[in-house]
């Protein structure tokens, strides 16, 4: 609710009635942002979680309308971007054994926030060699480009020294019993250590993909503004979209980092020396395009049902 209080402020703000008119304006052109590049971001996504498994076991399909339907509930839900990488786990029941499922969501969640890091970090150096050199929002992306490599770094680390058996002792330690899942728990662990152990050619492209998609980013970020009559070159929808991902990863508490997002892009945006206006429009068309696609997974989650487990 907050969020939505906080979005509701800014539109307010920033004269609503030019910000609804342009977002009019864009008539047919509003179909052609809800289809491209974001079906592309979709597939290259899709690639690199194939990438995070160890070996090739999963139907192509199957992973699509997964990946669909779990970030529709990553956007939707209060669980801090994770509940949707259960729900895709849940999805693949039948195509994959869980322990599989489990150890490649997480890769893939360690491989996309990687070519997260490197993408803002290119936007960084795109941004120091612009009128944002020595602004205090390139400062601040600097602080979360160090916080976001140390935390991956640990995040890694924990992730080949048994992490999930390390936090099932932990809940005993501390008085939380639980009958089963501790086997399952101690496979994926041992999956997800032999992957970073001998599968760096699926490592390497698992991040090399995702960091495609995040690339496509930028595409979007200049095809949006371009519909709207801001002409920006495309070093400058980088930097944009660039500080925006760094925004979702420090607010992935919130879903969807709503109003905070919306927030950071017109600071962005002012410091580029765009308009106030033209950014809420462009937060609003994202947020058009955001709901038109949560959708879509949503459909894809009710149905598409995990196969049944074979008890072979």
């Amino acid at each position: 609710m907050l969020g939505v209080a906080l979005l509701a402020t800014l539109v307010a703000q920033n004269d609503p009635a030019t910000v609804l008119a342009s977002i009019t304006d864009l008539s047919w052109r509003l179909g052609i942002i809800l289809c491209f590049p974001v079906a592309l971001v979709m597939l290259f996504d899709t690639l690199g979680w194939r990438f995070a498994f160890l070996r090739e076991a999963v139907d192509f399909r199957a992973l699509v309308v997964a990946r669909l339907a779990g970030e529709a509930f990553n956007l939707t839900t209060p669980t801090a971007a994770l509940g949707g990488e259960a729900v895709k786990a849940w999805l693949l029941r039948g195509h994959a054994p869980i322990d599989a499922s489990l150890a490649s969501v997480i890769v893939a969640k360690t491989t996309i926030t990687l070519a997260q890091g490197l993408y803002l970090l290119l936007g960084v150096v795109v941004a120091w060699r612009t009128v944002l050199s020595g602004s205090l929002l390139l400062y601040g992306m600097l602080w979360l480009l160090a916080i976001e490599a140390v935390a991956l770094a640990v995040f890694v680390l924990v992730q080949t020294r048994g992490m999930l058996g390390w936090a099932w002792r932990l809940l005993e330690r501390c008085g939380v019993r639980a009958v089963r899942g501790r086997a399952t728990l101690g496979r994926v662990d041992d999956a997800l250590g032999e992957f970073y152990r001998t599968a760096p050619r699926r490592l390497v492209l698992s991040i090399g993909f995702h960091f495609v998609a995040w690339l496509l980013g930028s595409v979007e970020t200049w095809l949006i503004l371009k519909f709207l009559g801001s002409e920006v070159s495309l070093a400058t929808a980088t930097v944009i979209e660039a500080f925006g991902t760094a925004i979702k990863v420090a607010t992935f508490l919130i879903p969807a980092s709503l109003g905070v997002l919306e927030g950071g892009f017109l600071a962005t945006f002012v410091a580029l020396g765009l308009s106030s206006t033209t950014a809420i429009s462009f937060s609003l068309v994202r947020r058009i395009r955001e709901v038109v696609w949560i959708a879509v997974g949503l459909i894809a989650f009710a149905v598409m049902r995990p196969r049944a487990v074979s008890s072979s």
